[in-house]
């Protein structure tokens, strides 16, 4: 009887799973605001049978070929992509939480399951989910290897960690759980057979690294010019001034696994059993990932999610040893919601298309509209009211030649955090010239205000809208 509960359970925990990934994963069809979604569908639409070169080396082509050799050169080829390796991620995360949690294992994955940060990013196709999956393996591998030493495991370990290079060229930081493992180990010669391995994986899986070598170490040190600070663009403005390490804690990390979650990680560390084994293997790779990535100019949200897990991870330590029942399964309960507030943002249509039905609803025939541009996707307007819509760039545009318009659309926080224009703080103020008609409020907010986060949480898939009108 208690085998076919444990059974029916794990079933469970695997439709969670499944439907946490996959639903909602046409979010914003007919149109797509993620720019690297986009950026990597105009590199797949290019790909042919007879031409398999990208001429896009900011990412690897090991999804690229994913997508183009099964689904086809769509974009929600890449977003099935990314679902599939976040639920293969969440397997490998159960594996290695049986390890360290036995009985309480499905503490970990509940928690990983409704994750806000693995949600969205399954929901994206982008590279994510596949170097989420990489580091998870590579963790996991460097543990059994570290047990006992087999050649299948080294060989697994290069064949993942290839995949990962192959995906986007910093991922060669994912080898570091692995090399750890083999040093500790005293493998010192299986260490230069991993190495040689994972170049081999690395060629097959993504060539024109090395057949268009030039063009890919160009890219290369634009990115990396670009993630130093060195080379200013308007979209990492946000990032002037900010201090390394507490940015990630203040704007990213309570946002992607939730309130709940960073409160129990805190003193899940003091729960944490000296005699367990191995675990120095989990901790000490995601610690070096995050003082090296920390330390970057650029902190995207998406540069720490290889290591979300650990917050999770952390905080089951502090739940298994909560005696009472009744507490244990309310505190889970909490740690879940953040999760289960997010998932309803794929319940509803986007809310760029939310804002859309309204403006062709309430705003009047022949309007002059402005609303802002520069790496957001313009608010999609079905235009049948012949309104007069100006896009009007403010990070290349002089603010002295913004046009007075009937209307003002706010399509994100995106310019106005970033940039402190005299045309924003007037139009905001008390004795604007303009009023708030109408304001889009993505409705998965849980204790926090998406709007402070890191931008990138929230403005591809569900920004803030508002809409002013002039005063007549």
């Amino acid at each position: 009887m208690f085998c076919k509960k444990r059974y029916f359970f794990s079933f469970f925990l695997i439709i969670l799973t499944i439907f946490t990934r996959f639903y909602g994963l046409k979010w914003g069809s007919p149109y797509y605001f993620h720019p690297d979604e986009n950026n990597m569908f105009f590199s797949l639409s290019q790909l042919s049978l007879s031409d398999l070169n990208p001429n896009f080396f900011a990412y690897g082509q090991f999804p690229l070929y994913l997508a183009f050799f099964t689904f086809g050169k769509t974009i929600f080829a890449l977003r099935l992509w990314s679902a599939i390796f976040s639920c293969l991620s969440i397997y490998v995360f159960y594996l290695l939480g049986k390890k360290y949690f036995k009985k309480n294992s499905w503490i970990f994955v509940l928690f990983l399951i409704f994750n806000p940060g693995l949600i969205q990013l399954a929901h994206f196709g982008t590279t994510e989910s596949i170097l989420i999956f990489v580091f998870a393996t590579n963790i996991y591998l460097s543990i059994l290897l570290k047990e006992k030493f087999n050649f299948k495991y080294l060989l697994f370990a290069s064949l993942v960690s290839g995949i990962g290079i192959a995906t986007k060229p910093s991922a060669l930081i994912f080898i570091f759980p692995i090399l750890l493992s083999l040093i500790i180990s005293h493998h010192f010669l299986f260490t230069i057979h991993y190495l040689l391995l994972t170049i081999c994986f690395s060629f097959i899986f993504s060539p024109y690294y090395f057949l268009a070598f030039s063009d890919f170490i160009n890219t290369f040190r634009y990115e990396v010019n670009i993630a130093n600070g060195k080379i200013p663009i308007f979209y990492t403005r946000q990032f002037i001034g900010t201090t390394s390490y507490l940015f990630q804690f203040q704007k990213i990390f309570p946002y992607v696994c939730g309130i709940p979650i960073m409160i129990y990680s805190f003193f899940g560390i003091f729960k944490i059993n000296k005699k367990i084994k191995n675990i120095s293997l989990i901790l000490i790779p995601v610690l070096f990932f995050f003082f090296y990535q920390g330390q970057l100019f650029v902190k995207w949200t998406r540069f720490m999610s290889p290591i979300f897990f650990i917050f999770p991870f952390l905080a089951v330590f502090f739940i298994q040893n909560i005696k009472n029942y009744y507490l244990r399964y309310c505190l889970i309960l909490l740690a879940i919601l953040p999760g289960l507030f997010f998932m309803k943002l794929y319940f509803y249509s986007d809310i760029r298309i939310q804002a859309d039905r309204w403006i062709t609803q309430n705003i009047t025939k022949d309007s002059s509209i402005l609303s802002e541009s520069a790496n957001v996707y313009d608010l999609p307007i079905n235009n049948q009211a012949n309104y007069d819509i100006i896009s009007f760039d403010f990070y290349h545009q002089k603010e002295s030649k913004v046009p007075s318009t009937d209307y003002v659309i706010i399509p994100s926080r995106r310019v106005f955090m970033n940039i402190k224009t005299n045309f924003h703080q007037k139009l905001f103020s008390s004795d604007s010239n303009y009023r708030e008609i109408k304001k889009f409020v993505p409705n998965n907010y849980f204790f926090l205000d998406d709007e402070q986060a890191e931008e990138t949480w929230t403005v591809f898939d569900r920004p803030t809208i508002r809409i002013y009108e002039k005063i007549k």
